[in-house]
């Protein structure tokens, strides 16, 4: 996405990447009740930081930290032919907007972060049902619902306080952020080895608080505010999503829409601005946590704290895919079976009043892309994508409030990049 600043030119780099190894177990306890399974799973990669410690310092880009993924321990049971329920305990993928995500080569955050394809992990206590319906498309409906972690994504201003909080603004709300899907399946083409379509709808809510300490009140104001203050806001949010495979090709893709949708990685990133209209003598301090600025000021007179109004955004993605050594009735067992390839397109953008809050700021960034793979077998996938990335500032002049981000060293509404990248993934 849009940089502040790209330095003299477009700022282009080069990598190689081993961090993208992931590692899982699957666990399943045996219980005396025949209608029970309780099933876990714990998984992990080397998507994480890098080392920072004296015998390491010099070559620490060759030392990402292995981070946690999934942590869950599962209960189900089976009550009658038709109907299944579970419960789920730990850190598992967010009811609200992850059920579907893009075949994509570029694993870091899956290349869509800010450009349509919003996800999340998060801890969570979630339970459900599935209900068979059956008949000729086998049809089921599971509704689900959580009670997750409030996190909304605003950081710690210092390494020490997101070292040991990750961040606090979620859980300084003293209440847990809720969660939902419903999930309906059913077999849009019946062809053998064809999966289930499945169409989603989801929601979130939770809510943030910002403290300021007595001591950080400014003076002008610690009569009224003796104790310190607090300020709040909340991210509410829907979505819906769809996969729907065929013997002939794959549609998938998700329309999502709400407030505050920085922690899923949309709305530009953006979290929530000080309204400070009809303020006057303002005053902004940080934070306990330093992630946040409040805006103290007079409204008429009357000492006041200015709103926190979380930033409005929406976006989403869809995906075809083509399953090439299908459709040229290749030899399943030979070795020109494992052909496809996968087009993109996806766009995220914050409302363009409120991300002028934050000017000069990006407004919106979209991504076309496209990949060919080819299944040597089981355990080894050769792939080649190739992505246009493009990002737009939420100011179109650079008379607007806060003028145009730079690009190039030069103020620029629209700033742009090519990716392209070779990946050969082991599975095992």
């Amino acid at each position: 996405m849009l940089a502040a600043d790209t330095g003299p030119n477009s700022s282009p780099e080069f990598h190689l990447k081993a961090r993208a190894l992931r590692l899982g177990v699957n666990f399943e306890w045996l219980d005396p009740a025949p209608k029970t399974v309780i099933t876990g799973r714990l998984e992990l990669d080397f998507e994480g930081d890098f080392t920072r410690v004296n015998n390491r310092n010099a070559t620490s880009i060759r030392l990402s930290q292995p981070s946690l993924r999934l942590a869950w321990a599962r209960i189900d049971r089976r009550f009658n032919e038709r109907v299944t329920g579970f419960a789920l305990f730990g850190q598992d993928w967010s009811p609200f907007a992850s059920s579907t995500r893009p075949n994509m080569i570029e694993n870091t955050n899956f290349g869509g972060i800010g450009y349509g394809a919003i996800f999340q992990r998060v801890p969570q206590v979630r339970v459900g049902f599935n209900y068979n319906a059956g008949g000729a498309r086998s049809w089921k409906i599971q509704p689900e619902f959580a009670i997750v972690l409030p996190a909304l994504g605003d950081l710690p201003i210092n390494v020490a306080d997101q070292l040991g909080f990750g961040e606090r603004q979620g859980t300084d709300s003293d209440r847990p952020g809720v969660q939902g899907r419903v999930v309906l399946q059913g077999r849009l083409d019946r062809a053998e080895g064809v999966s289930p379509a499945e169409f989603i709808v989801s929601f979130q809510h939770a809510r943030r608080t910002a403290i300021v300490t007595a001591a950080s009140v400014p003076a002008q104001f610690s009569s009224a505010f003796p104790a310190g203050a607090e300020v709040s806001s909340n991210s509410d949010t829907y979505s819906a999503e769809f996969q729907l495979p065929t013997r002939f090709i794959t549609l998938a893709g998700k329309y999502y829409a709400g407030s505050d949708l920085r922690f899923s990685l949309g709305g530009q990133l953006l979290s929530n601005f000080n309204d400070t209209a009809g303020l006057t003598s303002t005053v902004g301090v940080a934070s306990i946590d330093g992630a946040s600025t409040v805006v103290f000021g007079l409204l008429d007179g009357v000492p006041t704290i200015a709103p926190q109004r979380p930033v409005r955004g929406q976006g989403g993605f869809v995906q075809l895919g083509f399953p090439l050594s299908r459709l040229v009735d290749a030899d399943p067992k030979g070795r020109n079976a494992g052909w496809t390839a996968f087009l993109y397109y996806g766009f995220d953008e914050a409302l363009q009043r409120d991300a002028r809050r934050f000017a000069p700021i990006r407004g919106r960034s979209d991504l076309f892309s496209g990949n060919i793979q080819y299944k040597l077998n089981t355990w080894v996938t050769f792939a080649m994508e190739q992505g246009y990335y493009r990002t737009r500032a939420a100011n179109r002049s650079e008379s607007d409030f806060g003028g145009l981000p730079l690009f190039r060293g030069v103020p620029s509404y629209t700033s742009h990049n090519m990716r392209s990248e070779f990946a050969t993934i082991f599975t095992f």
